[in-house]
């Protein structure tokens, strides 16, 4: 018995020791939320607003409106060509004022934020204008990309 357990146990300190693991790696930093890229070609970006900020709101989409219009940049005009806002006529169920950004079509790879593109064509704008889109914010706005199931009226 006493010889079994020697012969097993100088068995096993002959074996080559275990190699050292590898560190644990860091898990892939998840995506921000507040992106608002497309994975189709149409997107809508569902904007709730404070009611009593909705003019706020409505004023700096207007100045973002008119910075894409000065803009000679063709790729901004691109992404501005397709892009829509329109106010929804009911409430959501929170009792907020909802923005309908509609993006037809989406231009791939583009990050829709409204935050993010008054930043980048209005750089000299005033700071308070960009505080006020982010004080008129009810909640995080939710994006979908959309793939279309059936066109009604078939050609």
């Amino acid at each position: 018995m006493f010889l079994s357990a020697w012969l097993l146990l100088g068995v096993l300190a002959q074996q080559a020791p275990a190699p050292p693991s590898a560190p644990p790696q860091a898990p892939a930093p998840s995506p921000d939320p507040a992106v608002a890229v497309f994975s189709t070609g149409v997107g809508l970006l569902l904007v709730p607003v404070k009611t009593d900020k909705a003019a706020d709101y409505e004023a700096v989409m207007q100045a973002l409106q008119a910075a894409f219009t000065a803009s000679t940049d063709p790729a901004r005009r691109s992404i501005a060509a397709g892009w829509r806002v329109f106010k929804a006529a009911e409430p959501d169920t929170k009792g907020n004022t909802l923005y309908v950004h509609a993006l037809l079509p989406v231009v791939p790879g583009t990050d829709y934020r409204p935050s993010m593109w008054l930043d980048q064509l209005m750089a000299e704008a005033p700071t308070e204008l960009l505080a006020k889109y982010k004080e008129a914010l009810a909640g995080s706005p939710t994006r979908l990309s959309l793939s279309e199931v059936a066109a009604m009226l078939a050609k």
